[in-house]
């Protein structure tokens, strides 16, 4: 890469998952409103036609003349050629299909065992694990032998597992894993802060928070706003509005399979005393099964919603038919910024930029100093030229560290079961998950695992068979 007039231009990012159509259009997107960047992107995916269709739509945003970011898109045949010489590695894959997903989400209910998202936590997340880490071991040795240098940007879920992996399999790899769920509760306190201040515009930015957990499992024990300490705004908002919850301007939650009412966290917050991070989707698969989502009624009452995986598949549909159209140049992308920090983390990192944000590594650092060091936790840390340096959070208080230990020691659990295909650990991990845990006996929660490894055997390796 080059430097000249605080701009940084011929820079080489790879894009393994390159046929993306969702996080690479808000990339291509992000990346087209920025100046201060040029270069080249090199898409790399397995479905190499879908890889191609990003390669046009990158270049028609860079043939228009209301962008600014201007850029070459390139299809790479294989992750040699995308990896050889990158400066930056982005990540951003769907391990498997939705068939394999609907087995991860939607089989557990035969146990009465539900999920509304389940790609990080409780039996889906845990065998969505067992096929992504596989992939994540090639990236990390593909990482290793032709971008040794490069910083590793990744977006796939399960977060925690893939940026493990990435670690144990190259210790010396510079990888970080990003993640929206806090911006999304800066913005609930940001929407608080206008609903009971009277304030106007407030910079979600600008809701300065102490970030301490782990992905989709995140806190904040801090809180504020030019001075102001924001705990006590938010206690006395859930105070009045608890049974209501809180629905952001424009966005009901009983109108998306994504929105919620934040009641989970409402309930949190009285529960726990610290500011859930994540959405409620996430943050009930955290906790025990009997309690956010003991049963659909159950789940409604807390006003959010279990996201089937039918939808999904319209969804994608959906994606399919509007990248046709984006191909063929019936539609345009609209040019507006999605929020998400990653090209501001890129700018940072290549020296234009100093950023504090959240991210997901080791906690080699101790930045949370009673979870191990061999966790990969989210917390804040700082982006400068060529360099993360995370933050220290502090401890986290002992009544959250309880419900995040499990978790932890789960991904100690998966991960060996991925790397050994060992059956045992997978049951040892299903038990052990809050969502499972005394929700039914232990024969049929090892039945559970059997039937669901076996609806995923076309992505495991060939110990499991």
């Amino acid at each position: 890469m080059k430097y000249e007039n605080n701009k940084v231009s011929d820079l080489q990012i790879a894009y393994i998952g390159g046929g993306s159509r969702g996080w690479a259009w808000t990339f291509m997107t992000d990346l087209s409103m920025d100046d201060s960047l040029s270069g080249t992107i090199r898409l790399y995916d397995i479905d190499q036609e879908a890889a191609k269709h990003n390669e046009i739509i990158g270049n028609h945003l860079t043939e228009r003349q209301d962008t600014k970011g201007k850029w070459n898109y390139t299809t790479t045949g294989t992750i040699e050629e995308a990896l050889t010489g990158a400066d930056f590695v982005v990540i951003s894959i769907l391990p498997g299909t939705f068939d394999e997903m609907q087995s991860d989400v939607h089989l557990p209910e035969r146990l009465q065992i539900y999920q509304s998202v389940g790609d990080t936590a409780g039996p889906g997340g845990i065998v969505r694990a067992l096929r992504t880490i596989p992939m994540f071991v090639d990236i990390a040795n593909a990482v290793k032998t032709y971008s040794p240098d490069a910083w590793v940007i990744n977006y796939t879920n399960p977060m925690t597992l893939c940026v493990k992996t990435l670690y144990h399999v190259f210790p010396q790899i510079k990888a970080f894993g990003c993640c929206h769920e806090v911006f999304g509760t800066q913005k609930v306190l940001k929407g608080i802060c206008e609903e009971t201040m009277g304030l106007k515009d407030v910079d979600r930015r600008n809701i300065h928070v102490n970030v301490l957990g782990i992905n989709h499992f995140t806190w904040f024990d801090q809180a504020s706003y030019k001075g102001i300490d924001l705990f006590p705004v938010y206690r006395e908002f859930i105070e009045k509005n608890f049974e209501e919850g809180y629905s952001e301007p424009d966005r009901n939650w009983a109108n998306s399979s994504f929105n919620c009412a934040h009641r989970v966290k409402f309930d949190l917050f009285n529960r726990f005393g610290l500011i859930a991070a994540a959405g409620d989707r996430h943050l009930a698969e955290f906790m025990p099964g009997g309690e956010y989502l003991k049963d659909p009624e159950t789940v409604k009452s807390w006003k959010f919603g279990l996201t089937t995986v039918d939808w999904r598949k319209e969804d994608l549909k959906k994606r399919l038919d509007r990248s046709a159209r984006l191909v063929k140049g019936e539609e345009e992308i609209d040019l507006n910024p999605s929020g998400e920090e990653g090209i501001l983390l890129i700018k940072a990192l290549c020296g234009l930029e100093r950023v504090v944000s959240n991210v997901n590594i080791p906690n080699t650092n101790l930045q949370i100093p009673n979870l191990p060091d061999t966790a990969v936790v989210e917390t804040n840390a700082v982006f400068s030229r060529d360099s993360i340096k995370p933050l220290i959070a502090g401890e986290i208080p002992d009544n959250v560290r309880a419900l995040i230990m499990p978790h932890v020691e789960n991904h100690e659990y998966v991960l060996k079961a991925a790397l050994d295909c060992d059956r045992e650990l997978v049951y040892k991990a299903f038990l052990n998950d809050p969502l499972v845990k005394g929700r039914a006996g232990e024969e049929d929660v090892k039945s559970l695992a059997d039937d669901m490894i076996a609806n995923t055997l076309e992505y495991l390796p060939e110990g499991w068979k």
